[in-house]
């Protein structure tokens, strides 16, 4: 476990929030009004690309059930920006964020629940701006940022490591995986090494007959390389259903989804409930 941090610390680490939560705002509000014209359906596979030449601003809230010892619920809003940069006529270079808000439950009876800012986590990745044959490639860095404003809320360490993803855009299907793996390269003092996979698997069919509809098969899967064997691995399955919307002149992308962990360490979630509101800011 991580030592808890001392006054001057948590001071820091709400500064890095405030940047990179400002510096995601801002990088949305030039888009704002660019939206109209764009049909539903391809907004949905845009929103379906992680590495799409587009600004967004996803809202994803993970509910975990029959967390902990006590079998508390837990929850993690994940505020994501996606803002991509034009290097020349032939590279792009995407940038996602991914801020955990937290609120997490008492593991013992003399615990109370803890709210709070969670280690930040912040990807770049090289990207070529035409498709081959449908298939999308990019390749980059993973950093993560020792920002949790508690100990119970983060791994105390700054990490970085390689991230890559590559996916098929169809006329029905999107599929692909993203996957990275980070290691710590520096830790606070008592922090346990940090050795940790990501590989998320997504497979989506758009329905032709009602654009922006799909079904979603996304699951996060993790692996610990530091834990026993028997506590190494997390395994969701599940699907969700998502739609496309616009709120006035707002193009939105909504999903909701359901995933039980059909291998997990003890103490993790049993079941997940997933709640996504993504702003798109097409070009």
């Amino acid at each position: 476990m991580q030592i808890t941090s001392d006054h001057r610390s948590s001071q820091l680490r709400a500064r890095t929030l405030g940047l990179c939560l400002a510096g995601g705002l801002l990088a949305a509000l030039p888009q704002v009004h660019a939206a109209q014209g764009t049909d539903s359906g391809s907004l949905a596979k845009a929103a379906q690309n992680p590495i799409a030449d587009m600004i967004s601003v996803p809202f994803q809230n993970n509910i975990n059930f029959d967390v902990g010892p006590q079998e508390k619920v837990q929850n993690v809003l994940n505020i994501q920006p996606v803002y991509p940069f034009s290097l020349n006529d032939r590279w792009n270079v995407i940038t996602r964020t991914i801020v955990p808000v937290i609120s997490q439950p008492a593991f013992t009876p003399s615990q109370d629940r803890e709210f709070g800012i969670g280690d930040i986590q912040f990807s770049t990745f090289f990207s070529p701006k035409a498709a081959s044959d449908g298939w999308v490639w990019g390749a980059g860095v993973i950093a993560q940022l020792d920002t949790a404003t508690d100990n119970r809320l983060g791994q105390g360490v700054w990490g970085l490591g390689p991230t890559a993803v590559a996916l098929h855009l169809g006329k029905t299907w999107v599929y692909g995986a993203l996957i990275n793996n980070v290691w710590s390269v520096a830790k606070d003092s008592g922090a346990s090494d940090v050795n940790q996979l990501l590989v998320q698997p997504f497979v989506n069919y758009n329905f032709p007959q009602h654009p922006g509809r799909y079904l979603s098969f996304a699951p996060i899967i993790t692996a610990n390389w530091e834990a026993d064997s028997g506590q190494r691995w997390t395994l969701p399955l599940g699907i969700g259903i998502g739609q496309v919307m616009r709120f006035g002149k707002q193009p939105v992308n909504l999903l909701v989804a359901g995933y039980y962990n059909v291998e997990r360490p003890d103490y993790a979630a049993q079941w997940q409930l997933r709640l996504q509101l993504q702003l798109l800011f097409p070009k």
